[in-house]
């Protein structure tokens, strides 16, 4: 009896980490992780921006005709509204990352709906776009999310592939993400480091500098992850 209570609660516990953090749960509202798979378009996304090293990325995409979306964070964006309005510029898509970069795990509904009203209330002052898309900070959803996603009209959007480029070096990043391009395929990267000023991300720029030229001799097209998951084609 005490072995099979056990195993239930291994069970349970498992499929809540799942519903909590699997990058295909749609249990705490509606979310993707990957487009279509067909044709050769996939999505770069950017996580904790804006900082004061967004415009080098946007750099790097310019020059190789690369458009992405960023899941900017509320607080970043007050802090450094122009650059929100320059990746909006840029032609790049603008999702919402919550304000403070909180964890949404063990909040009240009422904490969750503040955090991403807040982000969504300052990127469309700042961008002039209303965020159509949510990622959750580190991936974990909540009881509440879908409640709040609802009310603001946001798809959750979590990811096919992390290039950890907060801890990892350039060309490991590289590798990490090449290994797993594929038609439809989502990447996070990062062009902030949750609230920090003036981040580093000189490891983050250098991937890209060795990923982008590659995925487009692969034949590659990049694309906001709207255009992905909703083809007008």
């Amino acid at each position: 009896m005490v072995i099979a209570v056990a195993g239930g609660v291994g069970i349970a516990a498992g499929c809540m980490a799942w519903a909590v953090r699997g990058r295909s749960s749609t249990v705490f509202g509606p979310s993707v992780w990957h487009g279509p798979r067909t044709g050769r378009r996939l999505a770069l996304t950017f996580d904790d921006g804006p900082s004061e090293s967004t415009p080098q990325v946007l750099g790097t995409l310019e020059r190789y005709g690369a458009r992405a979306t960023f899941f900017q964070c509320g607080r970043n964006v007050r802090r450094l509204p122009e650059v929100a309005r320059a990746v909006a510029c840029a032609g790049h898509e603008i999702g919402n990352h919550g304000d403070s970069h909180a964890r949404l795990w063990l909040q009240p509904p009422s904490f969750i709906e503040n955090e991403i009203a807040r982000a969504q209330e300052a990127i469309t002052r700042a961008s002039g776009r209303q965020p159509a898309l949510f990622r959750p900070p580190y991936g974990v959803r909540w009881f509440g999310l879908a409640r709040a996603q609802k009310r603001f009209g946001l798809m959750g959007v979590m990811w096919t592939a992390i290039g950890s480029d907060w801890r990892l070096s350039a060309a490991s990043i590289a590798r990490k993400l090449l290994r797993a391009a594929s038609p439809g395929a989502i990447f996070c990267l990062h062009d902030g480091r949750e609230l920090a000023p003036r981040p580093d991300i000189r490891n983050t720029i250098d991937a890209l500098g060795r990923l982008l030229p590659e995925l487009c001799a692969r034949g590659y097209e990049f694309t906001t992850v709207s255009e992905l998951i909703c083809p007008t084609t």
